[in-house]
C-alpha cells in the first residue's frame, strides 16, 4: 500500500469515517419473499398461500408474498411487515429458507432475495381477511405458475418440509389442536406426495409417545367415528432433546 493510501485509510479508521471504503461499490437490493403452506383439514389437502400481482412486470400474475427491505429494518423485520402488508397475517413464525441470488432473477434491478417460510393452521386465521388482501389459498397440487424463481422457491421450500417431516413428528403448526389420525397420516402423504402404509405409519406414530389419544370422536368421518388425538408438546420437546430420528 502506497504511503499516501495508508494515510487515508488511517485517518477514515481514526475518525470513525468509513464511507470511503464504499465509494464505486455496485449496490444491490434485497428482498424478502415469504412462502406460507397450511393444511386444510376438511379436505385434507396441503395449501400454499399466494397474491396476485398488482404491478409491473408480470402484473397479474401469482407471486409469494414479496417486498424490499427498508435500510432500518432487519430481514426477519421486512419478511413479517411484507406479509402482514400484502396478507393481513400476523404473529406468525417464520423461518429463514435461503436466499435466491441469480444475476437475471429480477428483470428489473439487480435483486438478492431472502426466502422465509411458515406453516400455519388455515382454521386458526381468518379467511376472510386473507381474501380482504385480495391473497388466496392454492392446493399444492394446483399452484399456477409463478413470477421470476418463485417456483423454484417453493420447490426448495417443499423439499426443506419434507426433510423436517423425515426427521421430526410435523402437525403443530399444519393441524387443529384436535385431530384425527386419518388426518396426520393425509398431512404427511400430501408432503411426501406418496400413499403411506396406514398401519406401518400408526404403529411408527404411537412409538413415539408423542401424540394422547382422546375419549372425543369425529363423528363427520363415519357412522362409527374416529378418535380424535392432540400432541402432547412436553414429551415432543423430550424426544426433540433427546435427538430421536423419525422416519415416515
Amino acid at each position: 500500500m502506497c504511503l499516501n493510501r495508508y494515510l487515508i485509510t488511517r485517518r477514515m479508521v481514526t475518525n470513525g469515517d468509513f464511507m470511503g471504503t464504499y465509494i464505486n461499490k455496485d449496490k444491490v437490493l434485497v428482498a424478502v419473499d415469504c412462502i406460507i403452506f397450511g393444511f386444510d383439514p376438511q379436505r385434507e389437502v396441503l395449501q400454499l398461500l399466494l397474491i396476485k400481482r398488482d404491478f409491473k412486470p408480470k402484473k397479474g400474475r401469482w407471486s409469494l408474498m414479496g417486498g424490499f427491505m427498508k435500510k432500518h429494518e432487519d430481514l426477519r423485520e421486512a419478511a413479517v411487515r411484507v406479509l402482514t402488508e400484502l396478507t393481513g397475517l400476523d404473529n406468525i413464525y417464520l423461518e429463514q429458507l435461503k436466499t435466491f441470488g441469480k444475476i437475471d432473477r429480477d428483470p428489473v434491478e439487480r435483486t438478492v432475495s431472502v426466502a422465509y417460510s411458515a406453516l400455519i393452521n388455515t382454521t386458526e386465521h381468518d379467511s376472510g381477511l386473507i381474501n380482504q388482501y385480495s391473497a388466496r389459498w392454492f392446493d399444492i397440487s394446483e399452484v399456477p405458475d409463478l413470477i421470476f424463481d418463485h417456483d423454484f422457491m417453493v420447490k426448495t421450500a417443499i423439499k426443506r418440509l419434507q426433510y423436517r417431516a423425515s426427521v421430526q413428528p410435523i402437525g403443530f403448526e399444519l393441524l387443529p389442536e384436535k385431530f384425527t389420525m386419518r388426518q396426520l397420516q393425509k398431512l404427511y402423504e400430501e408432503i411426501f406426495n406418496q400413499k403411506l402404509d396406514k398401519r406401518n405409519f400408526i404403529k411408527k406414530i404411537n412409538s413415539l409417545k408423542v401424540l394422547e389419544k382422546l375419549k372425543e370422536k369425529d363423528m363427520t368421518s363415519s357412522r362409527k367415528g374416529s378418535f380424535l388425538y392432540r400432541f402432547n408438546h412436553q414429551k415432543y420437546q423430550e424426544k426433540l432433546k433427546a435427538g430421536f430420528v423419525f422416519k415416515v
